[in-house]
């Protein structure tokens, strides 16, 4: 038979009075309440009352502090019956809260976190193998991303790869091309496919947030390009004379205008990538001057921040004339991955972003293509066997011939790039690579 718990030893018993310190008599009677009502709130939990004045009460930590300080040394395992009860009470009244949340704002208002599901943000390929191995799989979908730099260090360039690479996996993208300077055959030598880009060059800035604000809550664009922030010219100075101050009228478009995409582009899944311009602070002489354009809320609110700058130039064959220009990506703020990581690439004039050369950079990282002195050779570099050796080249402009010439090699050393989104990263399947090319 079922026995029922004994109820806990109330504070009236001879043995607590006698054991416990004296009160004075103007506590006495707030003394005798307390304790009963602590007796009361006792006994219900442990006989299943479940009164529901009772139970926003009794969930706090003090009533369960106070629970242990009473009766320690007295029944421990009714203690524990206490507690697995309030623990129960405390879930149900979660569960009633949660419902209750999503009746009045929409189903999916609050949610657990294991139950939601996609908890890892998922990423796309930017473009650049080099800067995706650096971001751990790419750009993150449904996040605000900065790209800024000093002038032609390659942030267009960059934007329209982004732009490419997400046409190519089937979705759509926007360019809002504020500055009006947007280059159809460019765009078109680097991937794009301009037929099926959405174009959109605003009057003014409040125009040109507007219409991006509206396109993200569409869910019809995954990607949408603000080229450049810098340009976002609010209405008011446009409408003013040239010379009149107005001051702090784009910083605060920008504020308003993120706190609200910010959240529309998270629930759309799609990115928002601005475009930045740097400037100088006036009178500083120790610290770093520059400053981006817009105030400072596109630095909060964005989850990834890239500043681009050029850090040499390509020569041609014959050196008489330059033919690119080579460019170091730095990863300054993210969400979403190891931030400071570095990544550096080649823009060619005409061409974009050098891929040979990026898949090269990233072989060379994982051990696949090993450099000694100016030698390129691939191949298990662990093992004795000198037929799994094999050269590139010897310089790098040898090896990317070699890889010029030779493109199904370099297509075999793309394709070994695992994207596994579940992961958000980007795996290097090195066996996989050590055995196609043993078998070539």
């Amino acid at each position: 038979m079922y026995q029922q718990q004994p109820l806990i030893l109330p504070p009236s018993s001879l043995h607590y009075q006698t054991s416990r310190p004296r009160l004075k008599p103007q506590f006495a009677a707030k003394q005798i309440r307390v304790s009963s009502e602590f007796d009361l709130k006792v006994n219900g939990v442990l006989s299943g009352d479940s009164d529901p004045r009772f139970l926003d009460r009794v969930s706090s930590f003090s009533f369960l502090e106070q629970l242990q300080e009473r009766w320690v040394g007295y029944q421990l395992d009714s203690i524990d019956i206490v507690v697995s009860h309030l623990f129960l009470f405390q879930q149900k009244a979660l569960e009633a809260a949660m419902s209750d949340i999503n009746n009045s704002f929409g189903k999916g208002s609050v949610t657990r976190l294991g139950s939601a599901g996609g908890a890892l943000v998922e990423t796309f390929p930017s473009g650049c193998l080099t800067l995706d191995f650096a971001l751990g799989g790419g750009l993150p979908k449904g996040r605000i991303v900065e790209i800024y730099g000093p002038e032609s260090s390659g942030k267009t360039t960059l934007a329209l790869h982004a732009i490419a690479e997400v046409q190519r996996l089937g979705g759509n993208a926007m360019l809002v091309d504020a500055e009006h300077a947007f280059d159809p055959s460019y765009s078109k030598a680097l991937g794009v496919d301009v037929e099926n880009l959405i174009v959109c060059q605003p009057d003014n800035g409040e125009m040109a947030l507007e219409i991006a604000d509206r396109m993200c809550r569409s869910t019809a664009v995954d990607l949408i390009c603000v080229d450049s922030v810098s340009a976002l010219t609010p209405r008011a100075e446009i409408e003013g004379e040239i010379g009149m101050q107005q001051i702090g009228l784009q910083a605060r478009l920008m504020s308003q205008a993120l706190r609200k995409m910010s959240g529309n582009a998270s629930k759309a899944g799609c990115t928002l990538i601005f475009l930045n311009q740097i400037r100088y602070k006036i009178g500083v002489y120790y610290g770093n001057p520059e400053v981006t354009s817009g105030g400072i809320a596109l630095k909060f609110f964005a989850s990834l921040r890239l500043e681009i700058r050029h850090i040499g130039k390509i020569k041609s064959v014959k050196g008489d004339e330059d033919i690119g220009v080579k460019v170091r990506v730095r990863v300054q703020k993210s969400k979403v991955s190891r931030p400071y990581k570095q990544a550096e690439f080649e823009i060619i004039f005409g061409e974009g972003v050098g891929k040979l050369g990026c898949i090269l950079d990233c072989a060379e990282q994982m051990d696949v293509v090993l450099k000694k002195g100016s030698w390129y050779s691939y191949g298990d570099h662990r093992s004795h066997d000198i037929s799994l050796l094999g050269r590139l080249g010897q310089g790098r402009d040898k090896a990317l011939q070699y890889l010029r010439e030779n493109p199904l090699l370099s297509c075999e050393i793309e394709k070994v790039w695992i994207f596994v989104p579940s992961m958000n990263a980007c795996l290097f399947n090195r066996a996989s690579f050590l055995k196609l090319l043993t078998a070539s």
